[in-house]
């Protein structure tokens, strides 16, 4: 699965957020960080609320997770650091015969 055609449908979905004048993705020590410069509807609450709802058609029918840290306000705009995950956990067997293998997990809903 590649990360940046998740961020490209993501950036596109936050640009449409109401107050959002303009978003920004950039990676600073290989963290990606959105810039969002904001109109005069644009709250920090209606903000955050937009990325999650954006975050979540973007991963739709994907084994993706995300999170959404508020960094700091600086004039008429809201720095977030925004970072997209994979799962962690082994997906399928190598057939090396590991004690964690998935052949032996049961998922419990």
């Amino acid at each position: 699965m590649d990360l940046d055609i998740i961020w490209d449908i993501f950036m596109v979905k936050a640009s449409e957020i109401r107050g959002v004048a303009n978003i920004e993705m950039r990676k600073i020590a290989g963290i990606p960080f959105l810039f969002i410069t904001v109109d005069k509807n644009g709250t920090l609450d209606a903000i955050e609320a937009g990325i999650r709802v954006c975050s979540a058609e973007a991963m739709k029918g994907k084994r993706l997770s995300s999170e959404t840290v508020f960094v700091r306000r600086g004039g008429n705009y809201y720095v977030f650091r925004h970072r997209f995950f994979v799962p962690q956990r082994k997906m399928f067997c190598c057939g090396n015969l590991c004690v964690d293998c998935v052949r032996f997990q049961h998922d419990r809903f």
